[in-house]
C-alpha cells in the first residue's frame, strides 16, 4: 500500500494556509455576540448592573453583549457553565463574592475550582444590604426582632443557598443569638416578592429593588449592613449602630471569564470595563441602584483581591458554623 505524499508545492500551500489562518487577538475581539451569564433572576441588582455595563461594552467593542439569566444554586450552576465554556472571551459572567469567595468554604465540594477554572476580569462595584421586614410585622427595631424571634418561629428569604443574602442573615442570627428558618429562592427579586406577599418575615436585600418598597411603606428597614450610611438611603442606620456592634459587610460584583481566556483579551476587557464604570453616566446609574461603583484594579490585583476575600469570608463562614454546610 503506497503512502500518500505531499509535493513541495502542496506542502508550501498547506503551511501558508495554516500560518495565515485568522487568530482572534485583542485587536480583533470580539468577532461575534458575547454572552454575559447572570446567576440571578431578572429584577435583582446584579442583573441590573449587568444591563448597565453590557450595552456600553457593545458600543465600545462593536458587537452585542447579551445577558443570559441562569438563577439558582447560590450562583454555582451558572459558574459551572462559565468554567466549562470555550475560553475565547465570548462567554463571561457577572459574578458575586459568593461565586468566588464564600462558596469555597460554604460548599463541601464545588463542581468548579474558582482558583483554576475562573479568572477575574474587572471589579465593578460593592453592594451594601438592608435588613427589611414586612411592614405588617410588629417589629420596629433590632430589639423588637430579637424578642419576636424568641417568641415565635421566623423565616427569611434569600437569593439562593450560599448567596450573600443568605450569609448575611446567618451571620446576623449568630451575632444576636436567634434562629430563623431559611427559604432560598432563585434570586433576590423572587425572594423580595415572597416577603411582600407575606410568605417570609424578613430578608437581607440589596437596596436597588427594595428601596421603592421601603418608600411606599410595604417594607420596613431596620438597618444597613455597612459601617457607613448609603447615599441613596441616608435615613437607614448601620446595624452596628442599632444593636449589632461591629457588623460591617458588603458584597461585590465582578466580571469573570474561563481561566484559559487569552491574556490580551482579558486585559482589553479589564480596561474597557474600568473605563465604562468611571464615566459620570454609569457611576450615577450604579449609585441610583444603591451600590458603590469601583471600576479599578489590574488583572493581577484582582486575583490577589479575590484570594484575600476568600480567606476573609472563609473565616467568617467557619465562625458562623456554615463551613461545608451545603
Amino acid at each position: 500500500m503506497k503512502r500518500a505524499r505531499l509535493s513541495l508545492p502542496m506542502f508550501a500551500a498547506l503551511i501558508f494556509t495554516l500560518t495565515s489562518a485568522p487568530i482572534v487577538g485583542a485587536q480583533d475581539y470580539p468577532v461575534r455576540t458575547v454572552t454575559i451569564i447572570v446567576p440571578f433572576a431578572v429584577g435583582g441588582t446584579i442583573n441590573s448592573v449587568a444591563r448597565v455595563v453590557a450595552p456600553k461594552l457593545g458600543q465600545r467593542l462593536g458587537k452585542p453583549f447579551v445577558i443570559e439569566n441562569r438563577p439558582g444554586d447560590g450562583t454555582v450552576s451558572a459558574a459551572t457553565v462559565l468554567a466549562k465554556a470555550t475560553p475565547d472571551g465570548h462567554t463571561l459572567m457577572q459574578a458575586t463574592s459568593s461565586t468566588l469567595a464564600t462558596n469555597v468554604t460554604m460548599y463541601r465540594k464545588l463542581p468548579y475550582d474558582p482558583a483554576n477554572d475562573i479568572v477575574s476580569v474587572a471589579l465593578i462595584c460593592s453592594i451594601p444590604f438592608a435588613l427589611v421586614v414586612k411592614s405588617s410585622l410588629p417589629v420596629h427595631s433590632i430589639a423588637d426582632l430579637i424578642k419576636l424571634a424568641k417568641e415565635q418561629p421566623l423565616s427569611y428569604g434569600s437569593a439562593g443557598t450560599g448567596s450573600f443574602t443568605h450569609l448575611t442573615a446567618q451571620l446576623f442570627s449568630t451575632a444576636v443569638g436567634i434562629k430563623m428558618a431559611h427559604l432560598p429562592y432563585t434570586g433576590s427579586a423572587p425572594a423580595l416578592n415572597a416577603l411582600v406577599a407575606g410568605h417570609t418575615h424578613l430578608m437581607f436585600t440589596d437596596l436597588g429593588p427594595s428601596l421603592p418598597l421601603i418608600r411606599l411603606g410595604k417594607l420596613r428597614a431596620l438597618g444597613i449592613t455597612t459601617a457607613d450610611r448609603v447615599a441613596t438611603a441616608p435615613d437607614i442606620p448601620p446595624l452596628g449602630e442599632v444593636g449589632v456592634p461591629g457588623y460591617d459587610a458588603a458584597a461585590w460584583s465582578m466580571l469573570i471569564a474561563p481561566a484559559k481566556t487569552p491574556r490580551p483579551i482579558l486585559t482589553r476587557l479589564n480596561a474597557e470595563v474600568n473605563a465604562i464604570v468611571n464615566t459620570a453616566e454609569v457611576k450615577q446609574q450604579l449609585v441610583n441602584l444603591g451600590i458603590n461603583p469601583i471600576g479599578r484594579g489590574s488583572l493581577d490585583e484582582l486575583q490577589a483581591f479575590v484570594k484575600a476575600e476568600e480567606i476573609r469570608w472563609g473565616k467568617v463562614v467557619q465562625e458562623a458554623g456554615l463551613a461545608g454546610s451545603e
